[in-house]
């Protein structure tokens, strides 16, 4: 099976019905997944925004988080990829937190899945080639592209 890094804009579709929520279900079922472990609190940050909006009632803010919780993710601890994530950051002038993932896509050389067009795009003009396609979209993963 197929080992891939995703982010939380890929983690968020599996408890929150939005655009790509079939493809980021079908993803979770074709492959093994990792992710460094401060995807937890970007998602538990998601939901609080979609709380604040009305989006989300608290309970079920609070079931989403559960549901996440129980996911069948491997979570890496950020620690050893700090550095990695912060010279990305820089190089790309792009958040470190966003970077992360990158990071450690390349360490463990395998592709990193992301909903993220705005990162997809930067990522796409960087003329660095440890990174350059090592992130593909959401869309692209599903369609067998990997």
């Amino acid at each position: 099976m197929t080992t891939l890094v995703i982010d939380a804009s890929v983690a968020i579709k599996w408890i929150i019905e939005e655009q790509g929520t079939i493809e980021a279900l079908e993803l979770s079922r074709r492959a093994t997944l990792i992710a460094p472990d401060l995807i937890m609190i970007e998602c538990a940050n998601t939901l609080w925004k979609k709380c604040q909006r009305g989006e989300l009632s608290k309970d079920e803010a609070a079931f989403a988080a559960r549901l996440l919780q129980a996911a069948e993710i491997e979570l890496i601890p950020t620690r050893s990829l700090c550095e990695a994530a912060t010279r990305l950051s820089i190089e790309l002038g792009h958040p470190a937190y966003d970077c992360l993932y990158l990071a450690l896509a390349v360490a463990n050389e395998c592709p990193f899945v992301t909903a993220d067009e705005g990162f997809l795009r930067k990522l796409g003009q960087s003329r660095r080639g440890p990174f350059r396609g090592r992130a593909i979209s959401l869309t692209e993963a599903t369609a067998g592209n990997l």
